[in-house]
């Protein structure tokens, strides 16, 4: 009885928009008999009193001098300092693509690898057109050692900047990396490392259990005729390449 009194206190109070009031009843109600009417009622009270506080909280101008400060900052290397700016820029403006960028440099620095990673793909999902985005997302996986998707990401920031040098550098020295596995100018640790992790990838998962790529790895193997047919199918070329690429499948 007294958790359905309760539950119809947070009832009347969220009605009146008291929040805070709702979500003290509601789990006060919970305390006495839980319901999966009052959790939702509970949950569904705070995620909107969280969505207030926030847009309460934002403040453009405030969020560009944080961005700002951590800009000086980063320039001066203090990277945990700038950390904290970007951060409170992201706060007080969550839809600046710039501060997501920065603060996926800066992360970058501190070789915080997925979080600088999922900054990265946030600008570019905030920004699809801002090439910087494209080049945040190309380093990290660049230094995690994902050539293959690194020169994806810097080869679609082209597509929006193609001036930019920073994104051309970034294709070179993907295509460096990627190339020495056929050059056969890495080690046997260096090469098992990048077998495990292309082995981890969804996308060469899906290739090597493709019928049709394992008759075509067949045929690379064992029929050198059926071999020069498939060289002309783009598709299945592309598929080779990235499993070349990867040192799982070694071209004489």
């Amino acid at each position: 009885m007294l958790a359905r009194a309760m539950a119809r206190k947070g009832n009347a109070l969220q009605k009146k928009g008291d929040l805070e009031g709702a979500i003290s009843a509601y789990s006060k109600s919970l305390m006495e008999h839980r319901t999966a009417d009052t959790l939702t009622r509970l949950n569904a009270a705070e995620r909107v009193l969280k969505e207030q506080r926030q847009a309460a909280y934002e403040d453009p101008a405030k969020a560009e001098e944080e961005r700002e400060a951590g800009n000086l900052l980063f320039k001066e290397q203090k990277y945990p300092e700038a950390l904290g700016r970007y951060s409170e820029a992201i706060k007080r403006n969550p839809r600046d693509h710039r501060a997501y960028s920065n603060r996926s440099a800066c992360y970058t620095k501190l070789t915080a690898w997925v979080e600088g990673l999922k900054d990265a793909e946030k600008c570019v999902e905030l920004a699809p057109t801002f090439g910087k985005g494209y080049s945040r997302k190309g380093a990290v996986l660049f230094f995690m050692k994902d050539y293959d998707k690194a020169l994806a990401a810097y080869q679609l920031g082209l597509e929006h900047d193609a001036g930019s040098e920073e994104l051309k550098e970034g294709v070179r020295r993907c295509i460096d990396q990627i190339n020495k596995v056929s050059r056969g100018e890495v080690t046997e640790d260096e090469l098992k490392e990048r077998q495990e992790r292309a082995m981890a990838d969804p996308d060469v998962q899906a290739i090597l259990t493709d019928p049709v790529m394992r008759q075509v790895l067949n045929d690379f193997q064992n029929d050198p005729k059926a071999a020069q047919h498939h060289t002309k199918n783009a598709g299945v070329m592309a598929k080779l390449q990235k499993l070349i690429n990867a040192g799982i499948v070694r071209m004489s």
